[in-house]
């Protein structure tokens, strides 16, 4: 019969303490990788997201999905093309891109495709390593509130998208180049 020994106090605190600075040190060079991409708002993201899971930083909903979000469906009061494509534009402003337009930046070459799926991979890498600095984190979200507003913001981009979608089927109809 093989006896099993739990570790004693002193290696549990050397255990807890080397853990705790690799994954500083992992943090810290992650933040820097990320920090040489050009897309910074993705590395605040991914930094601030303990103090978003605290609600003490919340994500502010654009007027534009605000508005979206109280009639998706409504005809726009001046329904011309030019109306239109501005009220578009300003959707795409603030959720990025539809799916059916070309990615501005997109580098055919295997080597712009590697850096890119390198620098998704480092800012994947930081979110996790920031999401999990938080014990609990599903129930402090809970407790704050920070789960709640998270639902504000995505169903304020799902009304937006819809709009879009919406507003887009006009222009069409109307034969808008």
């Amino acid at each position: 019969m093989k006896i099993i020994s739990l570790p004693n106090e002193k290696e549990n605190c050397f255990a807890m303490r080397y853990l705790f600075t690799r994954s500083v040190v992992a943090v810290l060079a992650l933040m820097l990788s990320a920090c040489a991409s050009n897309d910074q708002t993705l590395v605040a993201d991914a930094v601030t997201s303990p103090l978003s899971d605290l609600n003490l930083i919340q994500t502010k909903i654009p007027p534009v999905l605000l508005e979206a979000q109280k009639q998706p469906y409504a005809v726009p009061v001046e329904a011309t093309c030019t109306a239109l494509v501005a009220e578009i534009g300003e959707l795409d402003t603030v959720l990025g891109l539809d799916i059916d337009a070309p990615a501005p930046d997109s580098d055919p070459s295997l080597i712009g495709q590697g850096a890119n799926e390198a620098k998704n991979a480092a800012v994947s890498a930081l979110q996790g390593t920031a999401g999990n600095i938080l014990p609990f984190r599903g129930w402090l979200r809970r407790l704050s509130g920070a789960e709640r507003h998270s639902r504000k913001v995505a169903s304020a981009i799902v009304a937006g998208t819809v709009r879009r979608a919406f507003l887009k089927g006009l222009k069409i109809s109307k034969q808008c180049t």
